[in-house]
């Protein structure tokens, strides 16, 4: 039974952070940052929160990190203020390796298209 709410919960988190981040939050080191996945203890405590850019410049990866880590205190206030649960879990953002690891996986590919 307790699978099934924190899939819920999950899916809230996911769906208020990506309209938070898009509506409530002016700084512009976060603009373009998509929320991709939540990942979400059983006891609802703690989330990791991850996300994607489209930039693939180390200076400007590091610069949205900083400014996600910047704007978690607000990020997690306004979450607070949306769901209905009794205490709103800590946050953290990471990056998503998985589309960095997608995009390997293309190159290398083409790669072997490109030897035959």
């Amino acid at each position: 039974m307790a699978k099934y709410r924190v899939g819920r919960v999950r899916q809230e988190i996911l769906r208020e952070v990506n309209e938070i981040l898009l509506r409530e939050i002016k700084d512009p080191r976060v603009e373009g940052v998509t929320i991709t996945d939540v990942d979400l203890t059983g006891d609802l405590q703690h989330a990791t929160i991850y996300y994607s850019t489209l930039s693939d410049l180390a200076g400007q990866r590091q610069k949205q990190q900083a400014g996600l880590e910047a704007v978690t205190g607000k990020v997690r206030s306004e979450l607070g203020k949306r769901l209905k649960i009794y205490k709103t879990p800590e946050i953290r953002f990471e990056r998503d390796a998985s589309v960095d690891y997608g995009n390997k996986i293309d190159s290398l590919l083409n790669q072997l298209k490109k030897d035959e």
